[in-house]
């Protein structure tokens, strides 16, 4: 009886590590924090990797292979007080393109708004229900964020639930007295970025997202041609969202990730192809123009 216990008890903790859902680097830095008591931000750097690997953030099984990759920089600009700090989060994740070594970036964003208590040792535990510390809230809140563009890179709008779970921690902040969660605030904060994804008028770039990702990228390897026009085509489709919301966050956010990576798609195009998606790039990012312009040189 004993060893079935025991049997049953690893089978359990296996199916528990295996749920978690994230392979988070972190570092934290603080080259503008003067003083020699830096060793907090060690242990504020461990303490954010296992609680951004430690938890399990949704109700699917995982297998360490499929775990996200992602990366967060926390760099420390002010020291306000002992536990108290300012300074920024640089968020990226990624997923792996099908049949092929190559990563494609999901989501880069730098939030610049960060400013949190930390007490040396002390755990980092996230309550869904309450908002009871602005670094969890900001980290839990990223971590639906990167969960959501995966689900949604996978299937069509297959990330809203957890979209809805960031969005609910938005909702918890309200009462709270730290910023970058309200809508008042600024046009380009954490408010914004989830209501900008669930809004309606939003649909066309999270379709987007899908077949840009599962239609475009994952075909590829083996049919490179018809990768690119479903890609082409996905992106014309933005046109819609652009003339609604000329410069909405969520599709700079999405732009920010992705504008690299469009040139190198389309640099192995052919003429035509190259003049239309340089024509639809310039309408729905034009912060990135120059970028683009390079493609008719190639």
């Amino acid at each position: 009886m004993l060893r079935v216990i025991v049997v049953m008890f690893l089978l359990m903790v296996g199916i528990h590590l295996n749920a978690q859902e994230l392979q988070c680097a972190v570092q934290v830095v603080s080259p503008s924090v003067q003083g020699s008591n830096k060793k907090v931000f060690e242990t504020l750097q461990k303490a954010i990797m296992e609680f951004m690997n430690n938890q399990n953030w949704t109700s699917d099984v995982f297998k360490a292979e499929e775990r996200i990759d992602c990366n967060i920089m926390i760099n420390i600009t002010e020291m306000v007080s002992v536990d108290e700090f300012k300074g920024s989060i640089q968020i990226q994740a990624r997923r792996p393109v099908y049949n092929s070594s190559y990563y494609t970036v999901l989501f880069n964003h730098q939030d610049v708004d960060l400013n949190f208590k930390y007490v040396e040792f002390e755990p980092l535990i996230f309550n869904p229900n309450a908002f009871d510390s602005n670094l969890v809230g900001v980290l839990a809140y990223y971590a639906y964020i990167i969960l959501g563009m995966d689900y949604d890179s996978f299937s069509p709008n297959g990330g809203t639930e957890y979209f809805q779970k960031a969005e609910q921690i938005v909702n918890q902040a309200q009462g709270s007295s730290y910023s970058a969660w309200k809508s008042f605030e600024s046009q380009r904060n954490r408010y914004w970025l989830t209501e900008n994804i669930l809004n309606e008028y939003h649909r066309p770039l999270r379709q987007c997202v899908y077949s840009y990702h599962r239609k475009g990228l994952d075909m590829m390897n083996d049919k490179p041609e018809e990768g690119r026009a479903e890609i082409l085509k996905s992106l014309e489709d933005l046109k819609k969202v652009y003339r609604q919301r000329p410069g909405s966050f969520f599709m700079q956010v999405f732009f920010t990730a992705k504008s690299d990576e469009l040139v190198k798609i389309f640099e192995e195009s052919f003429s035509m192809e190259k003049s239309k998606v340089i024509e639809v790039l310039q309408e729905v990012d034009p912060g990135n123009s120059k970028k683009y312009e390079k493609l008719s040189s190639n």
